[in-house]
């Protein structure tokens, strides 16, 4: 028999297990009738019972892996909490990213989120940042998963600005675990498999156990063109029925988002104009006119002569992961146990994009004399008296660009926990991670070999030759890009080259804890203590390949950089009222942590919070806390690296002419040379600019306030509700001031131009126009979010078996970023956009009935605005596409587990066969939470013994 305080009856119904009935409590018989102490997770305080001080959700292993995705972090990424920041699908936005899956809490920013591994740091997987892929996380030895919002970096540590995702994994594995599960798209070539093996067993008498465990999955390529929802190419074209009259209607939008249209001015054969026509070319080389239709909008059309740029887009990239693990632990002595555990695990991803291309680019121009002019296209350029044509031009037939990532990361844990006395333990350890990267480049076009090999003439035989005889020397080979396939491949061989770069990250962790649940009694109950010190370095240097330079592969500086920090923590529970009507008990939960990091100096972190169980199965919770996160490596030591940024150059005459007040911004253009009646070709244009680190950044500050509830009526068994509003303030927030930003500021400054926006931009001295715009990390930006987080779970019995309910939720109530914090009236409220939908919610109800289960899961998206607020003030109906619809997909699986140990499972994501929203592939920064995959099959089967 359990032995029962009312502390613990009334703790008890303190956790709500997220998507699963995990029980809130974990209680074990024990001779003389104890209550066994547990750590919870958002404390490091061992407590009789489950006193959760903080907002925790807790998500079983088993149900996150009950699902058709790969990864354990996919299918997490589906909570409200969690945005889809980088998934498999949009992992390929980014230069050396392709295959990441990591977490980022409340979409502030991924490095805000601390990820942990029984409550220990993890290795990062990008080079100069705190960011752990979970892909590197065993899945099939996560016992649990537990997300704490509030009060965690006292607790925890830095980069818990937003809070902290700790996967906690299995401590005694025995037996014999195998699985095997495929699956595949009800559309297009999409598959997947996964295999796990796990063996675990005790020794020396049950002192010991062992445990080895392997993962492998793999994924094949999935089209932008698989499917037939997203191989139709949409486009933005002018609205010809709009007028000045309706100009600002609804009714009326500037941009009508058209079906089968997008450009016709670019495409793989290529693109030219003589004579006021425009042309392409047949495969043969002859040209032939372009047919444009009748719904023209400058360089794009619809039904007509479209390229769809969709061939270039993977929904889903090439990937693969190997997970190695090993794990021991051994009783030395009663009460002291030590631990040790080894990783490794290998991800290789590989993502394909546009090819080079040259787009209204003077570089890509043939000459009359080009030895592949044939006998038609010659004539035409004789006919309109032209010495060259300029080709627009994806070089898809010299090769896409592919970027193939792999990382190689390996950990090892080595601790000894236990008991000191009957009140006090102690957990210490070493850790010990690295990661290594390699990103392979394929097909970078070598500028300076393509310029020479598109110079080509005939040479006395009437051989197609480079014009250079120095290129001719040194292996020029002439490329004929007149119609597509043209290229031959030893031209391609002598154009391309395959650029490697490297990165290595290391991590040391070296720290230790004690505590307390009992350190000394008061009136109201005894007084809980931990505290502990931890050491961390973490080390991060990154190589650029040299033959990267002039290609057309950005020019990315090489990092390199390393910091440690000094910790000690203290943390405090104590009791401060008992036995009071409406007062069962309400108790003090504070913490501290103080840092000393080798870049910034002292910080210190901290948080408060109350927690008053009210009686009648209802419990009460806030928690305040002021949190820090220091600057990660690339923040402080990142070099230099090339990057492009879409602006709008503020001193084109059309920007001036729409201002209010032109006198000071037509001031500052004057003084910066700019003529009056500057205007370029373009309304926005993609400017070379550079982004690098500041040596001179400071930690960025965080305040953050939790209020909730924990409800679990008495009068009905099973069912239980947890509701927390939530708000987080962000300042002196590390980021880059946008782009357009500091154009603006440049020329709208009341000072003049000579301040420090002025500075970061360079213009040509003839044409006036920017060539250069130059970025680094400052303590500027700040940002605000606050919600509401709901769970509901009701677990009963039906018809002989089980249902377990779960409802998860959370309403955004803002999300507001400021670029700069000094200014409190410009900000952006992203509440409400896309991928920051206001309302997100979990459903999943679960039924067990003999060796039958079967769950239904339906997860829920709020309809979304493609335009802030903000920018419908400037604007508000720049497009017939404004939003996208609510979102609702579900997902189902059965199962049967035989008395032989052999299981099957069959399940069904994406039932409906919900399609995406039009105006997405699920590939975007926020549009990930859109399933780009459709109805997809999987089976499983599994062995235990």
């Amino acid at each position: 028999m359990i032995k029962l305080t009312k502390l613990t009856k009334a703790i008890s119904l303190v956790l709500v297990a997220g998507t699963t009935a995990l029980p809130a409590v974990a209680f074990e018989e024990t001779k003389e009738s104890e209550v066994e102490r547990i750590e919870v997770t958002g404390s490091r305080i061992l407590r009789e019972g489950a006193i959760a001080p903080s907002p925790v959700t807790v998500i079983s292993g088993a149900d996150l892996l009950n699902t058709g995705a790969l990864n354990i972090g996919e299918a997490l990424n589906e909570l409200p909490a969690l945005a889809n920041t980088y998934s498999l699908a949009n992992s390929g936005r980014f230069i050396g990213t392709a295959g990441l899956n990591i977490l980022d809490l409340r979409n502030m920013g991924t490095d805000r989120t601390l990820v942990l591994v029984d409550g220990k740091r993890h290795v990062s997987s990008a080079a100069g940042s705190a960011s752990v892929d979970t892909n590197t996380i065993p899945s099939s030895w996560v016992e649990r998963v537990e997300i704490i919002t509030g009060g965690a970096s006292a607790v925890y540590g830095a980069d818990a600005v937003t809070g902290v995702v700790n996967f906690i994994l299995k401590k005694h594995i025995e037996g014999l675990d195998v699985s095997a599960t495929k699956g595949f798209s009800d559309e297009g070539p999409y598959k997947n498999s996964k295999y796990t093996f796990s063996y675990g067993q005790n020794f020396d008498n049950d002192r010991g156990n062992a445990a080895f465990s392997v993962e492998y999955v793999e994924q094949n390529r999935f089209s932008r063109l698989d499917r037939k929802q997203l191989s139709i190419p949409y486009s933005d074209l002018r609205n010809t029925a709009q007028t000045d009259e309706n100009k600002d209607s609804l009714d009326f939008p500037d941009k009508i988002y058209t079906p089968n249209a997008g450009h016709y001015y670019i495409n793989n054969a290529g693109v030219f104009s003589a004579g006021g026509d425009i042309y392409s070319f047949n495969s043969d080389g002859t040209p032939r006119k372009q047919f444009l239709g009748e719904n023209v909008d400058g360089i794009r059309c619809s039904d007509c002569d479209v390229f769809n740029l969709g061939q270039f887009t993977d929904i889903q990239p090439k990937f693969d992961r190997l997970n190695l693990n090993f794990k021991v632990n051994y009783d030395v002595a009663e009460d002291h146990n030590v631990y040790f555990s080894a990783k490794y695990a290998k991800v290789d991803a590989e993502d394909q994009g546009q090819p080079a291309f040259w787009f209204f680019n003077g570089f890509n121009t043939v000459q009359r004399d080009n030895a592949f002019v044939g006998s038609e296209l010659g004539q035409l350029m004789d006919d309109n008296d032209l010495t060259s044509i300029r080709i627009n031009r994806m070089m898809t037939d010299l090769g896409v660009r592919i970027e193939e990532d792999e990382r190689e990361t390996q950990r090892f844990v080595l601790g000894a926990e236990g008991d000191l006395s009957d009140d006090w333990s102690y957990d210490v350890s070493a850790v010990y991670g690295v990661t290594d990267h390699t990103r392979t480049n394929l097909n970078n076009l070598i500028r300076a070999n393509y310029a020479n090999a598109l110079d080509s003439v005939r040479d006395s035989s009437g051989n197609a030759v480079c014009r250079s005889e120095e290129a001719r020397q040194n292996g020029c080979v002439a490329v004929d890009i007149l119609g597509f396939g043209a290229p031959s491949q030893a031209a391609a061989d002598y154009i391309n080259t395959t650029s490697v770069g490297t990165s290595k990250i290391e991590q040391t962790v070296i720290g230790g804890s004690v505590s307390n649940g009992a350190l000394f009694d008061m009136p109201a109950g005894p007084v809980g203590f931990a505290g502990g010190l931890e050491y961390r370095k973490e080390e991060s240097v990154t190589k650029e390949p040299e033959n990267a330079v002039g290609t057309f592969f950005n020019a990315l500086g090489e990092d390199q950089g390393s910091f440690n920090v000094k910790e000690a923590f203290i943390e405090l529970s104590v009791p401060l009222l008992t036995d009071l009507p409406l007062m069962e008990d309400l108790t003090l939960e504070t913490a501290a942590r103080y840092a000393n990091y080798s870049t910034i100096g002292d910080a210190v972190s901290w948080k408060a919070g109350l927690d008053w169980s009210v009686g009648y199965g209802l419990r009460i919770r806030s928690t305040y806390s002021e949190a820090l996160r220091a600057p990660n490596i690339g923040e402080i030591f990142g070099a230099a690296s090339e990057t492009f940024f879409n602006v709008d150059d503020a001193c084109r005459k059309e920007n001036l002419d729409d201002l209010a007040n032109r006198t000071t911004r037509a001031n500052n253009c004057a003084a910066l040379g700019v003529p009056v009646d500057f205007n370029s070709d373009y309304d926005s244009a993609s400017i070379r600019g550079s982004q690098s680190g500041n040596k001179d950044i400071k930690e960025e500050k965080s305040e953050s306030t939790t209020i909730g509830f924990v409800y679990q009526p008495e009068f009905i068994d099973g069912a239980s509700l947890t509701v927390d509003y939530w708000k987080i303030e962000l300042t002196d927030a590390i980021s880059s001031t946008g782009a357009q930003d500091i154009i603006d500021r440049c020329v709208d400054s009341e000072s003049g131009i000579d301040n420090q926006y002025c500075k970061l931009i360079t213009r040509d001295a003839n044409s006036h126009e920017i060539t250069l715009l130059q970025r680094s990390v400052l303590n500027l930006a700040g940002q605000e979010a606050s919600g509401i987080d709901f769970e509901v779970g009701y677990d009963f019995d039906l018809a002989g078996g089980d249902v377990k309910t779960t409802l998860i939720g959370t309403y955004l109530k803002e999300r507001k970023s400021y670029p700069f914090q000094d200014d409190p009236t410009d900000f952006t409220e992203n509440a409400g956009t896309t991928g920051e939908a206001e309302w997100q919610a979990n459903f999943s109800v679960g039924y067990t009935h003999g060796n039958w289960s079967g769950t239904w899961k339906t997860r829920y998206l709020e309809s979304v605005s493609l335009y802030t607020d903000q920018e419908l003030e400037d604007n508000p109906n720049p497009s017939s596409l404004m939003t996208f619809p609510s979102y609702v997909v579900s997902d189902m699986t059965v199962g049967y587990n035989f008395d032989n140990g052999l299981s099957i499972k069959a399940g069904i994501d994406n039932v409906f066969d919900k399609d995406l929203p039009i105006g997405t592939s699920g590939t975007g920064g926020g549009s990930a939470g859109y399933d780009n995959i459709g109805r997809f099959y999987y089976t499983q089967i599994s062995f235990s013994m």
